[in-house]
């Protein structure tokens, strides 16, 4: 079996020196590289033309732009989004991929920790910004010229910096070298049942400020020469889908267990598609089955991380699905459950890759201790709970705090620095409740201060006017204490049990 990026023997096959943005940009220069559904009609933009936008940015980038500088991206699904990734990989930066979603405070800490004196994004962006940095509208930011040469730059070098949830404090950023792209195509090929079939066109309505639509859908389409679908969709709603993949002409969607959810819920079928590919949790037996009636396929789940992304992976073309497994370690991702000694085992334990994935980070970003702290000996340790089930992985759950929620990762650290800004609470705690259409819904304890009358929707609106729109606590409960360590700390795992009870009634 031939995999991109894989040498015959599944060895990676990275060269030592490599420039993501060139490996993107290999493609014939009239040949389709993004379906562009974001105007009144749809355009075609041939790589040629990208190649020429994000040449226009590059040239701009080059003023005030060193190599290994950080240069952020609030940019919705757009040709440009892709450019400006492009651009800044060409001249030697790093790109800082920033959610529309995000409000001040989310914006804040991420383009501060990151140091991005420049933003590349439209004018909806550049309000979201406001003083943070410096913003350049894309699609005026370029001027034309000579075309701009590719960086030399190296395998490990870093280029995009990408920020996690996290689970304590600010969220932290990841940091990938130009290799994370070449580690993304086997899982991306598999996952869609063997990428790069005649009439083959990806879509996903994830952000591609997200690792999984910008590295599991947008720069493996361009690597491999597929078209991708770009599309803005403010909300997922059914109806968008069908148009989009429709318009589009997509035929290998990437869809999170939200949105299948959603259609499942609406008893919506989608014929014509080769291949449907989810990740971030598993789907079950029902919902695999429910996917066999609507799409006439099998649903590929596949498995990873920001740190090390797609390196498990179902493949209906090559073997069947297992409800409530993840699939098989993606080959290149050398992937064991390992028990607390840090040995593998075949029993419950922790999900670990094997140091040597293409996919894996560099490092933390200027966190040296939470880099160490990752990493078992040769293991990165994905905090995932897992087993074996013959030579399928099973997903037991996660060993962190992250709460799942449409989609959405979310640290519920954040949110609850977030409330404890506002004058009336005293202490909160955040947690995941389970919630049957969006996995978890985000839920906040609070204890008020004393004589304050602060209630539900003026802290919900606290949030979303300052962190993500989808990270608000979508229920609040106002307590008189909560459960609290002798050191003073939230003892999360006795509220989440209470939000679980609290779901079953």
């Amino acid at each position: 079996m031939n995999l991109p990026g894989l040498h015959n023997d599944h060895s990676w096959d990275v060269p030592a020196r490599l420039n993501m943005a060139a490996q993107c940009l290999s493609q014939p220069e009239g040949a389709t590289a993004i379906i562009d559904l974001t105007g009144p009609q749809r355009r075609d933009v041939s790589f040629g033309q990208l190649h020429s936008m994000a040449d226009d940015l590059a040239r701009a980038l080059l003023q005030q732009v060193q190599a290994g500088d950080r240069v952020g991206v609030l940019l919705s699904q757009s040709p440009w989004c892709a450019a400006a990734h492009l651009a800044i990989w060409k001249i030697g930066a790093i790109s800082v991929p920033l959610f529309k979603l995000f409000k001040h405070d989310a914006l804040a800490s991420r383009v501060g920790d990151a140091g991005c004196d420049i933003v590349l994004t439209d004018a909806e962006g550049a309000a979201l910004l406001g003083d943070l940095a410096e913003a350049w509208i894309a699609e005026s930011a370029g001027f034309a010229g000579d075309p701009v040469g590719f960086a030399d730059t190296a395998a490990d070098d870093p280029a995009v910096l990408i920020y996690t949830s996290g689970t304590t404090g600010s969220p932290k950023g990841a940091l990938h070298g130009h290799r994370v792209l070449t580690g993304h195509l086997p899982g991306v090929s598999i996952s869609h049942n063997h990428l790069g079939q005649d009439g083959d066109c990806l879509w996903t309505p994830a952000d591609w400020a997200w690792i999984g639509g910008l590295f599991d859908v947008l720069m493996p389409g361009l690597a491999l020469g597929i078209p991708v679908v770009a599309a803005r969709m403010s909300k997922f709603t059914v109806e968008g889908c069908a148009k989009v993949i429709a318009q589009g002409g997509a035929r290998n969607v990437f869809f999170p267990p939200t949105a299948l959810r959603m259609l499942k819920a609406a008893d919506v079928a989608i014929p014509g598609l080769r291949s449907v590919a989810s990740g971030g949790e598993p789907l079950g037996g029902e919902m695999l089955a429910w996917g066999r009636k609507a799409f006439g396929l099998e649903i590929n789940e596949f498995y990873g991380q920001t740190e090390c992304n797609m390196v498990a992976s179902s493949c209906a073309a090559d073997f069947a699905a297992q409800p409530g497994c993840i699939g098989k370690p993606v080959p290149g991702h050398d992937v064991v459950v390992i028990d607390a000694n840090g040995q593998p085992t075949t029993g419950e334990g922790d999900v670990a890759v094997r140091r040597g994935s293409a996919s894996m980070m560099l490092r933390y970003w200027n966190r040296p201790e939470a880099t160490a702290e990752k990493f078992i000996g040769d293991w990165l340790i994905t905090g995932d709970r897992g087993i074996w089930d013959g030579d399928y992985l099973r997903f037991v759950g996660r060993e962190d705090d992250v709460i799942t929620s449409a989609g959405y990762r979310i640290g519920p650290a954040e949110i609850e620095d977030c409330l404890l800004t506002h004058p009336g609470v005293a202490t909160v705690g955040v947690v995941g409740k389970p919630d049957a259409l969006r996995t978890e819904v985000v839920k906040a304890y609070v204890v008020r201060k004393d004589g304050a009358d602060v209630g539900e929707a003026e802290l919900q609106d606290w949030v979303k006017e300052r962190l993500a729109s989808y990270s608000y606590p979508r229920e609040i409960a106002f307590l008189d204490a909560l459960p609290m360590t002798v050191t003073g700390k939230v003892i999360r795992k006795d509220l989440k049990a209470r939000a679980a009870a609290e779901a079953e009634v």
